[in-house]
């Protein structure tokens, strides 16, 4: 983590950390809805709200990254594309 934090302020990024423990796995990217439970072993999993099938590390990538641009744009910030 510091690796990716030097590198973001050697580069004028900015580096925004999410909670460890965010549900990032277990909440679908789709829609929202927060599975009670998911175990480490389960890989994928489809969601019982609306259908949408995950893979659970692709999901928690995509939770992440919406979870942080919520986060830079609740501080005001702008973000742009990439």
């Amino acid at each position: 983590m510091r690796q990716c934090e030097y590198k973001a302020k050697h580069e004028g990024r900015i580096f925004a950390k999410i909670g460890t423990f965010y549900p990032s796995s277990k909440t679908c990217s789709a829609c929202g809805h927060k599975l009670k439970d998911l175990s480490l072993a389960t890989r994928s999993w489809t969601c019982p709200y609306c259908g949408a099938h995950h893979d659970r590390d692709l999901n928690a990538s995509l939770n992440i990254k919406q979870e942080g641009i919520r986060m830079l744009k609740a501080a005001g910030m702008t973000v742009l594309r990439s």
